[in-house]
């Protein structure tokens, strides 16, 4: 016979099983994401479509995206652990890190016992080759999404300076990225007033 819990310990239970459920929503989530995607950069585009608006907001995705530059390492286990943390504390971060980092070791190990046994050959380099365009399309889809995403209509002509900027301050004056995405958040503090 089940006797009804006091209204604290009931309290209790329910926060416990948010908190979990929390937690499987990020593994589910960065497995989702990692399976789905096979480069850091391009994960960027499907992660915004699975956590804003369920987990974060988009400036709060924003940030993640715009601080997990600034640290060197691995783009898709910085946002884990960022977004991870943000959204469910340290058992969050462990359950984003898992859903992330489980995917690219399993397919890591077969994709470098692979091009182990066929390096060299030819049609593997043209292989290669072949995937590089399409990665840059990716990479300019992404960065469309979060220009539009980060951007309303009333202050879309900072946005656009700050682009500007940047893309000189990269190509022209290959500044390194992390300092380009300090001083673009320094001209921010003064466009976004």
């Amino acid at each position: 016979m089940n006797t009804p819990l006091p209204p604290t310990e009931e309290k209790l239970e329910v926060k416990a099983r948010s908190k979990f459920k929390i937690d499987m929503s990020l593994f589910w989530i960065f497995l989702k994401v990692n399976l789905l995607t096979t480069a850091g950069p391009t994960s960027v585009g499907l992660l915004y479509k699975e956590t804003v608006g369920t987990i974060l907001t988009e400036a709060q995705f924003v940030e993640a995206v715009g601080f997990s530059n600034l640290v060197p390492g691995s783009e898709a286990l910085k946002l884990a652990m960022f977004i991870g943390y943000a959204s469910g504390g340290i058992p969050g971060l462990i359950a984003a890190l898992l859903g992330a980092i489980i995917p690219p070791t399993i397919i890591m190990l077969t994709v470098a016992s692979i091009l182990v046994r066929f390096e060299g050959q030819d049609w593997m380099k043209h292989f290669i080759k072949g995937m590089s365009p399409a990665v840059g399309v990716l990479l300019a889809l992404v960065s469309w999404q979060l220009f539009r995403a980060s951007s309303p209509k009333s202050i879309k002509w900072r946005t656009i300076i700050i682009s500007v900027l940047s893309f000189i301050a990269l190509v022209l004056f290959k500044i390194p990225p992390q300092y380009v995405l300090i001083g673009a958040g320094i001209i921010g503090l003064f466009l976004f007033r």
